[in-house]
């Protein structure tokens, strides 16, 4: 299938690789949110402009803020790699149920990332097992990309 073919919304891969990236990328732009939130619930401002204008109010940080803050750093450190080695595996033309899998497996397990780190923190290994999952299946789908290329 030629690459203008594969990159169609008939193509039931490259609409599951739409639709759960469009679902990450909708999750990545939440952490901005729930860390202002989090910043306004508990007081913590960091920027000098933020407490302009209020009395007793001091720039500090706070562990939950952190927290959220890590987390949004670690989805801007894994969601790139993810979202483009998926985007190379929609053109090796893969089996589709299994491209849909590993489409739906790593973006929950970014969710349960975020839950188990910044929502609901939860002892290790719950953030681990999830890291890996979405690390694993974007290594598997680099390796995939790499044998399609050079026909290996």
């Amino acid at each position: 299938m030629a690459v203008a073919d594969t990159l169609k919304y008939d193509n039931e891969i490259f609409r599951g690789y739409i639709t759960w990236s469009g679902i990450l990328l909708v999750k990545l732009l939440l952490m901005s949110f729930l860390t202002g939130i989090n910043r306004i619930r508990k007081g913590a401002y960091e920027n000098p402009e933020d407490i302009r204008g209020r009395e007793n109010v001091e720039l500090k940080k706070d562990e939950d803020v952190e927290r959220v803050r890590r987390a949004h750093l670690n989805d801007l450190e894994n969601i790139p790699a993810f979202l483009l080695a998926g985007f190379f595996y929609v053109l090796t033309e893969p089996n589709v149920d299994l491209a849909l899998w590993l489409f739906r497996i790593a973006v929950l397990a970014r969710i349960g990332h975020t839950i188990v780190y910044a929502i609901y923190p939860v002892r290790q290994p719950a953030r681990g097992i999830c890291f890996m999952i979405c690390v694993f299946i974007t290594l598997f789908m680099i390796i995939a990309n790499i044998v399609a290329f050079f026909k290996i």
